[in-house]
């Protein structure tokens, strides 16, 4: 049987919650198939793993490969993946069942009228679980739903509804074609899983159902303030594979090319904050460099960044002088940001 999805689930050391995330999935029956992808975890998640594909033969695949990271992981599940469409469940996160039903049965009509989509958007929620606060991400307003689609019709992203991992379900074949290859060992790799792949795409579908549910709240998580200030380096080094990994002059249609200019901008903004908030002269040092070489050698993301409307003369006030706006300026802006999205 053909399988139409692969949904890979990346676990390292995730006893504790794995089974959630399992769960959520296997309603999407014998057409998807769940890749766990064992990171190298020392506890008992080899265990919960054998007990599922034991259960679920025909749905279940494990990989267990020595530990190299999240990103190491998503390459394996890509790599090993037999579905036509391909998504990642993180193993604390999970899945709406109504909504993981509606996009079976919408990739089952792709598969029977053999059309596909290059890449299905769904909706997804931050989940702060211990709180009881939600915040739903939908793309209402700005692409149309439940048709295919080209560039040609989307609209303006409003600031906090972008397209992230858990919003994204790819078509596999694409994701191949990219050359998507997510590096070992390092946070934060989901925007290079969005954006890389996202210069190839042609036609879309946007299901209107909220189907990502994103668990927010553990103090280890990588999206934790307190976290990301750790590893500023890793968040920098993300920003840099993304703008080497793409040559945005050679994105042809214009609003696909304003899209990933602006998830570029919202990620080195993101870069740009932290590096703020760690107070290191060495890092305050490193910034400048960053923002000098997207300067010289990336002119059109350069230009997009300092140009009108919006704030993007943020960006130039940053690059000239940083320590000026440290606190009263940005670091403000970001915590409003923040609250009125609900990340982090």
């Amino acid at each position: 049987m053909q399988k139409l999805l692969t949904v890979a689930v990346p676990c390292y050391n995730s006893q504790e919650y794995m089974r959630t995330a399992l769960e959520s999935i296997l309603p999407a029956g014998d057409k998807a198939e769940v890749l766990i992808v064992d990171d190298g975890s020392t506890d008992g998640t080899a265990a919960i793993a054998a007990e599922y594909a034991g259960r679920y033969p025909d749905r279940v695949r494990v990989i267990r490969q020595e530990n190299g990271g999240h990103g190491a992981a998503v390459n394996t599940g890509l790599r090993e993946a037999r579905g036509l469409f391909f998504r990642v469940v993180d193993s604390d996160d999970w899945l709406d069942r109504d909504a993981l039903l509606k996009l079976m049965a919408v990739l089952e009509e792709m598969h029977r009228k053999g059309e596909y989509a290059d890449l299905v958007l769904t909706n997804y929620i931050y989940d702060h679980g211990e709180h009881g606060k939600r915040k739903l991400i939908h793309y209402r307003g700005t692409v149309p739903a439940g048709r295919m689609i080209t560039w040609d019709e989307v609209e303006h992203f409003p600031m906090g509804s972008y397209i992230l991992m858990h919003a994204a379900t790819y078509r596999t074949g694409l994701l191949r074609d990219s050359g998507l290859e997510l590096p070992g060992h390092t946070f934060y790799v989901d925007n290079i899983f969005v954006y890389v792949p996202m210069a190839l795409t042609e036609r879309l579908y946007y299901l209107d159902a909220d189907l990502y549910h994103y668990i927010l709240g553990r103090p280890d998580q990588s999206v934790n303030e307190a976290v990301m200030i750790k590893r500023i380096r890793q968040q920098l080094r993300i920003n840099r594979i993304m703008l080497e990994s793409v040559d945005l002059s050679q994105v042809d249609h214009p609003r696909k090319r304003e899209y990933m200019l602006h998830y570029l901008e919202v990620i080195t903004m993101a870069t740009t904050v932290f590096m703020l908030r760690t107070r290191s002269k060495e890092n305050e040092q490193a910034l400048t460099e960053f923002l000098t070489e997207i300067r010289d050698r990336y002119p059109i993301v350069y230009e997009y960044f300092v140009s009108p409307p919006r704030w993007r003369h943020l960006f130039r006030m940053i690059e000239r002088a940083p320590r000026i706006i440290t606190v009263p300026g940005i670091l403000l802006g970001y915590r409003i940001v923040r609250s009125r999205f609900g990340f982090n």
